[in-house]
């Protein structure tokens, strides 16, 4: 059954838009297609990890100046799945339509039939301040919550999840992003060793910390188990073990 999943932040700069990838490209790893799409417009992450010229964005989707398959551009990764993404790259006043209301609307149905030809979607959604990002968590069938390893990062999760209430949804996972065993909820992730945007995804060969971790939290997000193989005494082999 396909999932969309909005993997939601707690605050910008915790790491969202590369977790969301680097899930990408495990899922892809496994065998599944996946699409990612960019509903954090105000940073545009997204756009980092595509290695083409974007001449239609998500925004020109929800503007109704593009159809879907416009705007995915195949993220070229060495795996069985497919792994594509629709990043956000707009001037100012397609990015101010784009989060209308009825834009919005629109969201909900294009991220619908993104699922006809995608095992799994997930959506780099930002804090729920607008329109987008509750849409996003409407459409979704699950929402990972990230945030950062640290005080501020209990704080914002929090937060976010008296957001969620407000609307009607909850979190079903806890991505602990950069993990440092600050915080005992969730799944915690250290940083990979490759930080930049050009170096990434990562997770498409198996790793000794970095990959195995983002494999557990895909496994926690989706509530499945994914058939991968990693290095004897990885954290995903030790907590099977």
């Amino acid at each position: 059954m396909t999932r969309i999943v909005a993997v939601v932040g707690t605050a910008g700069g915790v790491g969202t838009t590369r977790l969301t990838v680097e899930c990408g490209a495990t899922l892809a790893r496994a065998g599944r297609d996946v699409a990612l799409v960019d509903a954090a417009f105000g940073t545009q992450g997204l756009r980092s990890y595509v290695d083409a010229d974007v001449d239609a964005d998500v925004t020109a989707l929800l503007t109704e100046e593009a159809s879907l398959g416009d705007v995915l551009y195949d993220i070229p990764v060495d795996t069985e799945g497919r792994l594509a993404a629709a990043p956000a790259r707009a001037p100012f006043e397609r990015l101010a339509r784009a989060q209308t209301v009825g834009a919005a609307k629109l969201l909900e149905r294009q991220l619908a039939a993104s699922s006809l030809s995608y095992d799994v979607v997930l959506v780099d959604t930002p804090p729920l301040a607008g329109n987008h990002a509750v849409a996003a968590v409407n459409a979704a069938e699950r929402v990972a919550l990230v945030t950062e390893d640290t005080s501020r990062g209990r704080d914002g999760l929090a937060l976010l999840r008296g957001r969620l209430r407000d609307i009607g949804a909850s979190g079903d996972a806890v991505l602990r992003n950069r993990a440092t065993e600050q915080l005992s909820e969730g799944v915690g992730i250290p940083e990979s060793e490759e930080t930049t945007a050009a170096g990434a995804p990562v997770c498409t060969t198996p790793d000794a910390e970095f990959a195995p971790a983002v494999a557990t939290a895909v496994e926690s997000m989706l509530d499945i188990s994914l058939d991968l193989d990693f290095p004897a005494g990885s954290r995903l082999e030790n907590l099977r073990g």
